[in-house]
């Protein structure tokens, strides 16, 4: 039996439809945006989101774990209620189903090199090579540091390669591949949440930029030199877990604990002392980012220039100026709408938003580019 929703959009869209998706699926919810060519411009032409906690009989704003075929529900309730116009998309990959590794190796001839790099990758991938898929990029010198002085011994590295491996699960490519048939997509590619967060959120700039990107479950923490990834690491504690600790220690449901949270985040003195809770998380979340980025900056021996705040978190009230002095540098929220046009009403409506859909941006913003 046909897809209606599938039937509809291939009897009217063709191929070389002008407009794109962005689609995000993330643990708590689903996020769209479609952009469109004009100009040589991007332009926003729809959005939007979609809590996936009531497809699994839970809360709103909590994570989930669904069937394929009831994300794809949820995705097809979104693109209609987006009142979107095209079928052309690029999807996301969580980093849980991926992984991310940086390698060292001599260079040799190209052609051994080529056939090298996926032999010695197989020492970087915990699980049998058959279950995932993989690929990879030589990282461009820094010709500041191609060689350098340490106590005294000149140390060469014009040999050496850095290379950025990038593994993701073959089974969250097939649940992309199979949300793609149920919903007659055409998925031009799935990409792993990363590096459409950088895409989006990253300024040009040549000192290192970390992204903090603040999820339901989980906060991603990697840090973008010149565009292009140097190092990532995973909290595993996020926005839900806020939420969990005011509604145990208030005894409400997590519904209320969620609106507390919203309403007082880590300011102020309220009387269900929901900043002070809310802060336990904020502060081991900040500790372990103040971590990883003095460890990056020590081996590196460069500073950090900012901090780029953005998932579903970032806008926690208080929690910018409290980053700002636990990391004793400059810290954004994340504009990714900045880099499109849309109409200047909207202004304030998506600079609130912004920082939930920097990776639906990415994507679109990449599949425009390929267009």
């Amino acid at each position: 039996m046909s897809n209606p929703f599938s039937d509809f959009f291939n009897s009217i869209f063709a191929p070389k439809a002008t407009s794109v998706l962005g689609i995000d699926i993330g643990p708590s919810s689903v996020k769209v945006v479609q952009l469109k060519k004009q100009g040589g411009k991007a332009i926003l032409e729809t959005y939007g989101e979609l809590s996936l906690g009531p497809y699994a009989g839970t809360d709103i704003g909590r994570s989930t774990v669904l069937p394929v075929e009831k994300i794809a529900e949820a995705v097809k309730d979104l693109l209609k209620e987006s009142n979107t116009t095209t079928i052309d998309c690029g999807m996301s990959i969580s980093i849980g189903s991926s992984f991310v590794a940086f390698m060292r190796m001599p260079l040799s001839e190209e052609k051994n090199f080529k056939e090298m790099v996926p032999i010695e990758a197989r020492k970087y991938i915990p699980v049998p090579i058959s279950e995932v898929s993989m690929d990879w990029i030589q990282i461009p010198k820094d010709e500041q540091t191609l060689s350098e002085f340490q106590n005294g011994q000149k140390v060469e590295e014009d040999n050496m390669a850095d290379i950025l491996l990038v593994v993701i699960n073959n089974d969250a490519l097939e649940k992309n591949k199979r949300i793609q048939s149920i919903l007659g997509l055409q998925v031009a590619f799935s990409e792993v949440e990363i590096f459409s967060c950088i895409r989006a959120a990253v300024d040009a700039g040549i000192a290192p930029q970390v992204i903090m990107d603040l999820g339901a479950d989980s906060t991603k923490v990697f840090i973008v030199e010149k565009g292009i990834l140097k190092a990532s690491h995973v909290i595993n504690r996020g926005s839900q877990d806020i939420t969990l600790s005011i509604s145990k220690s208030a005894s409400i449901l997590f519904e209320d604990a969620e609106k507390l949270k919203i309403k007082d985040g880590i300011l102020g003195t309220d009387k269900n002392n929901t900043s002070e809770i809310s802060s336990i998380t904020v502060d081991y979340i900040l500790s372990e980012t103040g971590r990883f980025i003095l460890n990056y900056q020590r081996k590196s021996n460069k500073k950090v220039s900012k901090v780029i705040l953005t998932g579903g978190g970032a806008l926690l009230k208080g929690l910018k100026e409290k980053a700002q002095n636990s990391f004793e540098t400059t810290v954004e929220v994340a504009d990714p709408f900045s880099k499109v046009a849309y109409p200047a009403f909207l202004d304030d409506v998506l600079k609130e938003a912004g920082p939930e859909f920097a990776v639906a941006i990415g994507l679109a913003i990449r599949r425009l580019q390929e267009i």
